[in-house]
């Protein structure tokens, strides 16, 4: 590997950590906010920034684009509420291990290859073997592995609509006015729910800044530019090792010990993701990108 491709496989790896660390930083206000307000915070935060950096045009776009773009907006949406009412339940590494399946199995159903299922039942494994650590759901944990579960079928729903709106839009524009849709929407819910009000405390409105910058603008700057210089397969591989930077930062930042157990499943998932993105073919197969939610 040149010293060109290394030092953009760096930056998606920094990416990476940044925005696991965005995601543990929401962890810690979760109690007080909820994921509503941390959503419509985040929304807010994150489509001032990106519509004043890429100004998208929205008077020219026909009732296809308005259509794609909400469709968009909404798998963006539901993703990121799901993804933060499971980490704010059970461990961030597990939550984004069992997130992850939900590209892992799209690239597996959309594959022509036989061997592709091989990978998937890797995943299967090590989600059976989650499910055997979890033990008794019956403390409240339950819902988490659930909304979980609901943050991989989104995150597959999220790839679907991104092919879709990828064509048809330039650059950062479908991003923008998606993020600004779930804005408009996430904003009132939490005003009415009074989860808006949680954040008049400045340490607590100062977290969910960081969280804005760290889950959204900063990561998705460094991962445009990674991939002016990266493979996209490479690419892929590297973002499929997500669940290890949310496990190590989640016993890092949060303190969130795991079992022997935990740690197989993770490596299980983590392998069978990289995998089957490794072996998928070069065309037809959806990109396995990181999701724009934590």
């Amino acid at each position: 590997m040149s010293a060109r491709h290394t030092s953009a496989a760096m930056l998606v790896v920094v990416a990476a950590v940044v925005q696991q660390l965005g995601a543990a930083l929401a962890v810690t206000i979760f109690p007080t906010v909820g994921a509503v307000g941390i959503v419509a915070s985040r929304f807010l935060v994150a489509s001032v920034v990106l519509c004043i950096l890429v100004r998208p045009r929205v008077r020219a776009l026909s009732r296809r684009h308005w259509l794609t773009v909400v469709g968009l907006a909404v798998t963006m949406t539901s993703l990121s509420l799901l993804f933060y009412s499971a980490s704010g339940r059970i461990p961030l590494g597990v939550a984004v291990t069992i997130e992850v399946c939900g590209p892992l199995v799209l690239s597996v159903v959309t594959s022509n290859r036989r061997s592709a299922w091989l990978w998937a039942l890797m995943a299967f494994t090590g989600i059976v073997a989650l499910a055997a650590a979890a033990g008794n759901l019956g403390d409240g944990r339950l819902p988490g592995y659930l909304f979980a579960a609901g943050a991989a079928t989104a995150w597959a729903a999220y790839i679907m609509a991104s092919s879709v709106a990828g064509p048809l839009f330039p650059g950062l524009d479908a991003l923008a006015i998606a993020t600004t849709l779930g804005a408009l929407v996430m904003v009132p819910v939490a005003a009415v729910s009074g989860t808006a009000h949680a954040t008049d405390s400045w340490p607590v409105l100062g977290t969910v800044i960081v969280v804005a910058f760290a889950s959204t603008v900063i990561p998705h700057s460094m991962e445009l530019v990674s991939l002016r210089r990266l493979p996209p397969s490479t690419f892929a591989v590297l973002t499929c090792l997500s669940p290890v930077f949310a496990t190590v930062i989640g016993w890092l930042a949060l303190g969130q010990q795991l079992s022997t157990i935990h740690y197989l499943a993770i490596a299980l998932v983590t392998t069978a993701s990289v995998g089957a993105v490794a072996h998928s073919p070069r065309r037809g197969t959806p990109s396995t990108g990181p999701p724009p939610n934590e």
